[in-house]
């Protein structure tokens, strides 16, 4: 009698945290890979210590940088803390050394940024937050304006809610669309937002101006953070 098949090692997703996450960036992906029966996520930071995100809720890491696993999958979600974590060698050291045994590299939102101060997205096509677009060729990134850009193995997602499209992608790619249809069904996700705000090509004009105005003096901060680390990344 032959002996039976080991079983398959779960997947290793990893979803890193830091201050000011958006956390809605995370938490879709979050709620579709913990629908794979096959894996095992992990929510990554420096220390297992509460991380503030920009809304109330405090998360808890359930491993560090130093004790992490090899993952399969690293995820840089993003926020307003991204433009911190750019400049944050604790977080690069980790992203560059997870990435050769990774299958895939992705992130959502402004977490591409991230990505590409790490070093991880040079020549590759990248998607990101619409007010972030222009910071990634910084990094030797292709801006794509796209939901969710697949080019390779790096996987990036728009802005926000973009995050729970990009993981439905991802899911087809290590599994098959059946299964990411069954998990989207489950989530019944099926969005029909009640306004057409939603992009800056759909957005009215005045609403749009509203919001780059909001945002002025953040854009300008980044922007000094980002000439930081590509000169850096050289």
């Amino acid at each position: 009698m032959s002996a039976p098949s080991p079983t398959p090692a779960p997947l290793q997703i990893g979803l890193v945290l830091f201050p000011r996450v958006t956390q809605l960036d995370f938490t879709g992906p979050l709620q579709v890979f913990s629908s794979l029966p096959d894996a095992k996520v992990h929510l990554i930071w420096k220390r297992i210590e509460p991380v503030t995100s920009d809304s109330v809720l405090m998360l808890t890491p359930t491993t560090t940088f130093a004790d992490c696993p090899q993952l399969d999958v690293i995820c840089v979600p993003g926020g307003f803390g991204t433009d911190d974590m750019i400049n944050d060698e604790d977080m690069l050291a980790f992203l560059r050394k997870q990435a050769p045994g990774a299958k895939y590299i992705t992130s959502v939102c402004t977490g591409s940024l991230v990505l590409g101060a790490a070093g991880l997205l040079k020549g590759y096509r990248a998607a990101t937050h619409w007010t972030a677009m222009d910071f990634l060729s910084a990094f030797g990134a292709i801006p794509t304006k796209t939901r969710v850009c697949v080019d390779r193995n790096r996987v990036t997602g728009g802005g926000v809610t973009a995050g729970i499209d990009f993981a439905l992608t991802l899911v087809s790619l290590l599994h098959d669309q059946k299964t990411a249809e069954a998990i989207q069904l489950r989530l019944e996700y099926n969005p029909a937002p009640p306004f057409n705000s939603g992009s800056p090509d759909t957005a009215p004009p005045e609403i749009l101006a509203f919001m780059k105005d909001r945002i002025a003096q953040a854009q300008i901060r980044r922007g000094e953070m980002i000439n930081r680390a590509a000169a850096r990344l050289g």
